[in-house]
């Protein structure tokens, strides 16, 4: 998915402009990443943690040349799934390569006008 898929994918589950949903989607970035440069941890219960390693200097090689390079220390994002997050995923089965990349039968099913708008988003655990 990619961030303007996100957007859509926002504006069409809590009925918002597209122009809104792509604020709220940069707030909620700007958010983690000013968060995990001030050192803390992101904790979204069930969901999942974000979190900043730090790497140690070391010495690597170059793959071209194969001569020694001298890499600095750095800090790396990461992120650590949560417990219900996992449970999720793997749900439907969904624990091969070939069960992930095939898409479900009805994924091409827009919701009937009766339905409205509300699509599968209402039903996640992580929405109120």
């Amino acid at each position: 998915m990619t961030k303007a898929e996100l957007v859509d994918d926002v504006a069409r589950a809590a009925e918002l402009t597209k122009k809104d949903a792509e604020r709220l989607v940069e707030i909620v970035f700007e958010s983690i990443i000013d968060t995990l440069n001030q050192g803390e941890k992101i904790e979204l219960r069930g969901f999942g943690s974000f979190r900043v390693r730090e790497r140690g200097a070391r010495r690597g090689r170059n793959p071209k040349t194969g001569d020694p390079v001298d890499i600095p220390a750095k800090r790396v994002p990461y992120f650590k799934p949560g417990k219900e997050l996992k449970e999720l995923i793997n749900e439907d089965g969904a624990t091969t390569p070939a069960a992930v990349s095939a898409p479900p039968a009805a994924a091409d099913v827009q919701p009937s006008p009766e339905e409205g708008s509300q699509g599968s988003h209402n039903n996640s655990p992580f929405m109120s």
